[in-house]
C-alpha cells in the first residue's frame, strides 16, 4: 500500500469523496453531516492523503489543523472493494504518526452514532481514541459522537 499526499484532482478521488458524502446522508440528516466538500479539503490547513493498492484507490483521509497543537481527522473513507482489508487502519496510523511528528498534542474527530458507523467507532477506539465533548464549532447532536486522542 502506498499512502501519499493528494491534490484531490483525480476522478477516482472525487468519486470516493462523493460516495462518502452520499453515504453520510443515508445515515444522518443533512444538518448532522460534517464531511468537508472538495474546496474545503483543498484549504491550506488541511492535508489530504490517499492510499493506493496496485494502482487502485483504496481509501483516503485528512487532517485539518485547528490550532498549533490540535488537529481534526476528516474524510476517512475506504473504497468498497477494499473494505475489511486494513486500509483504514493503515491510513489512520499514517495520519497519527504524522500528527505526532509535527508536534500536535491532540487529534479529535466527529463520527456518526448510527449502526453504520460502529466499525469506524471500533477502529478509532482500538487506536486509543476516547469519547469527549464537542470541540471546535461542533454542538451536541444525537447523530454525532466526538472522540479524541492525546499524545504524551
Amino acid at each position: 500500500m502506498i499512502i501519499k499526499i493528494d491534490n484531490l484532482d483525480g476522478i477516482e478521488v472525487k468519486q470516493l469523496l462523493q460516495e462518502h458524502h452520499d453515504d453520510m446522508l443515508k445515515h444522518s440528516p443533512p444538518e448532522s453531516v460534517h464531511a468537508l466538500d472538495l474546496s474545503s479539503l483543498k484549504l491550506p490547513e488541511v492535508t489530504f492523503w490517499t492510499a493506493w493498492i496496485s494502482g487502485q484507490l483504496a481509501g483516503c483521509g485528512a487532517l485539518k489543523q485547528l490550532d498549533e497543537k490540535h488537529v481534526e481527522l476528516k474524510s476517512m473513507r475506504t473504497a468498497q472493494q477494499f473494505l475489511r482489508k486494513g486500509v483504514a487502519a493503515n491510513i489512520l496510523q499514517h495520519m497519527l504518526t504524522t500528527a505526532k511528528e509535527q508536534s500536535f498534542e491532540k487529534v479529535s474527530l466527529e463520527t456518526g452514532t448510527m449502526d453504520a458507523f460502529v466499525p469506524a467507532q471500533k477502529l478509532y477506539k482500538r487506536f486509543g481514541f476516547r469519547e469527549c465533548k464537542p470541540f471546535a464549532d461542533y454542538q451536541e447532536d444525537p447523530y454525532s459522537m466526538f472522540l479524541e486522542k492525546t499524545f504524551k
